[in-house]
């Protein structure tokens, strides 16, 4: 050992306090786990003398988390209102921790499927990876002879259950607002932007307008189905309300397509919400700015990217406990572009 290595260079290098390190070093209870690791592995790149039974208490920490994020063909994870927030929130939750951060991108299709395996999964350094708005199956892990470490997938899906994940109550929220445009007296709402075989969080919206119809005793549905990668829908929703001019109110998949939608409706010579209520999902700042504003679904996508660092660091220290699921219910946003149904 270096003697000129004290309790006071790992503090300095470590930035926790003297007695921090004190409390570490003499395997005393009162310190969070990742303060612990990094106290250990510290002293231990200075050479400074280590009981085992400290070490021994530093546990499966994480500290090096990888995160993987997909990329559409036209727009980076950056760029995508949604994702970014996601992004956000794992960023803050790894400073706040003391956690290092590698980023990667993984190109999906247009159904959000990789078409690359992430290089990432099988760096040696990664503790942890977060898996951002793609769907992972057998493909993804094609590498033979490579081990992956625990994964939590963050609205990201899989055909297996071997993951944990964090998600948007997708279906109750959509559900939720369907149900809300009916409280306004709407009865002939149509759907836009979620084709059967949709993205599985789409899918669980588009299932939850059906549910809300269905069990509201509506019969008439009208949707303008098409691909959310591929296109907005202002010709789509334009040629749904020209073909069914009774519609009073459309529900959006996401804001994006509430918007394009309120613009197609608009150029039709509709005024909203007078003639057309529109609601959207996700909240994004478009829906704010948007000419009426939006009423919308907000979902805490920042927390979501917390609550996964969170579950990833948990599965870690815990690898035999049973896989979770946490789910982040989204909350109605009412603004100005849904008004009263009046016949």
């Amino acid at each position: 050992m270096d003697e000129r290595v004290t309790i006071s260079n790992i503090a300095q290098k470590t930035g926790v306090s003297l007695s921090t390190v004190s409390l570490v070093l003499n395997n005393k209870p009162g310190v969070a786990d990742i303060t612990r690791a990094k106290v250990i592995d510290t002293a231990e790149q200075l050479g400074y003398p280590i009981k085992q039974s400290a070490i021994n208490l530093r546990g499966n920490v994480l500290s090096t988390l990888g995160m993987i994020v997909k990329t559409d063909f036209d727009q980076g994870p950056s760029e995508n209102p949604f994702y970014s927030r996601i992004i956000m929130g794992i960023e803050d939750s790894c400073r706040r921790n003391g956690i290092s951060l590698l980023f990667a991108t993984l190109p999906v299709d247009d159904q959000n499927h990789p078409v690359e395996t992430p290089a990432l999964l099988y760096n040696d350094s990664v503790d942890g990876v977060l898996m951002v708005g793609t769907f992972v199956d057998e493909t993804v892990f094609s590498v033979s002879g490579k081990r992956t470490p625990p994964i939590v997938l963050v609205d990201a899906y899989s055909n297996t259950d071997s993951f944990d994940t964090v998600i948007s109550d997708n279906f109750r929220a959509a559900y939720q607002e369907v149900e809300y445009l009916m409280s306004k007296g709407h009865r002939h709402i149509g759907l836009v932007g979620a084709e059967p075989n949709a993205y599985p969080s789409l899918r669980d919206r588009r299932n939850g307008y059906f549910r809300a119809l269905k069990e509201n005793d509506v019969p008439d549905t009208y949707v303008a189905n098409f691909n959310i990668n591929k296109t907005k829908g202002y010709a789509e929703v334009s040629a749904l309300l020209k073909e069914n001019p009774g519609i009073t109110a459309i529900f959006c998949i996401n804001d994006e397509v509430a918007v394009t939608a309120m613009r197609a409706a608009q150029d039709l010579g509709l005024k909203i919400p007078h003639d057309l209520s529109v609601v959207g999902y996700d909240d994004i700042n478009l829906a704010k700015n948007a000419a009426p504003a939006l009423t919308t679904m907000r979902v805490d996508t920042t927390a979501m990217g917390r609550a996964a660092v969170h579950l990833l660091s948990l599965r870690l220290d815990n690898p035999d406990i049973a896989r979770m699921t946490l789910t982040v219910n989204p909350t109605l946003i009412e603004r100005a572009s849904v008004s009263d149904y009046k016949t």
